[in-house]
């Protein structure tokens, strides 16, 4: 995984990327259609949408069912593959969620700091040598 010619990285890059995780989650609980997604996983714009779901049914985690109905209808539901990372992933979820007023705090503190600090041009320890 860490090298840089390992073919699971482009695999991690979907799955890990802000909308591939939000996408796999959101089909954990089981089959969707596409405006039902792109409802469920809010802010995504239909193409970036479009584009996430190839690329995970190009990597083998999410299948695209066709159902022969009138009109033709399509649902996206995950593969056991699929299923075992989105598994993970709300796992991962939920305990982010859980680790948020800690988060919320550090960036709190973070914000103060920077308010402090010299300005972010001024990285000078000493005085001016010039």
């Amino acid at each position: 995984m860490f090298a840089r010619t390992c073919p699971s990285r482009s695999a991690l890059e979907h799955v890990t990327g802000r909308w591939g995780s939000l996408v796999l989650g959101a089909l954990g609980p089981g089959p969707l259609r596409f405006n039902e997604l792109r409802r469920r996983v809010d802010g995504v714009s239909q193409k970036i949408l479009t584009q996430t779901l190839q690329a995970l049914e190009r990597d083998g985690f999410v299948e695209r069912n066709l159902i022969s109905t009138f009109p033709l209808r399509v649902e996206y539901s995950l593969t056991p593959i699929g299923a075992s990372v989105a598994h993970r992933l709300l796992a991962l979820f939920a305990h982010l969620e859980t680790q948020m007023p800690a988060v919320l705090d550090a960036q709190r503190r973070y914000a103060q700091r920077a308010d402090r600090s010299p300005t972010s041009g001024d990285l000078s320890v000493g005085p001016s040598s010039g």
